[in-house]
């Protein structure tokens, strides 16, 4: 397997996505559950629209998220009151502290998976990943 990176990779990732799963099941959410509220987190109100193309997805994915995360209280929507086609959307009060779980959790994930490597070797992995190609029809955020 040392000669195919890209299966140590598929391999690895499968081990790293079912703990991170296993990890946001913990909290009652789904990886792209998890992946919304820390958008939602860093960036502030957003529009519907730019969620969607920030993660690449169909609409009616972001959809579908927003209505979960809405009606367990984690998330809000209204209407853009300078154009009411817009939806704005907003992490909830209780999405903030649900989103601090979530960081933790998956610290608790990434400390175990990369117990092995120091901290410029893990560096060094993340700047190698964010070179890897992949398209954006490919986002892990349609993944349950």
């Amino acid at each position: 397997m040392v000669d195919r990176p890209g299966l140590a990779l598929a391999l690895s990732g499968q081990i790293a996505n079912t703990r991170i799963k296993k990890a946001l099941a913990q909290h009652g959410l789904k990886p792209p559950h998890g992946h919304v509220l820390m958008l939602l987190s860093d960036q502030g109100a957003t529009s519907q629209q730019s969620l969607v193309e920030t993660l690449g997805v169909d609409p009616s994915m972001v959809v579908a998220i927003l209505n979960d995360l809405e009606s367990n209280g984690l998330a809000e929507r209204r209407r853009d009151p300078a154009d009411r086609r817009r939806h704005i959307v907003e992490i909830s009060a209780r999405g903030k502290v649900m989103v601090s779980g979530i960081h933790d959790a998956i610290a608790a994930v990434e400390s175990a998976l990369f117990a092995d490597l120091d901290s410029e070797e893990i560096s060094t992995l993340q700047r190698l990943l964010s070179r890897i190609n992949t398209s954006v029809d490919e986002t892990a955020c349609t993944e349950d």
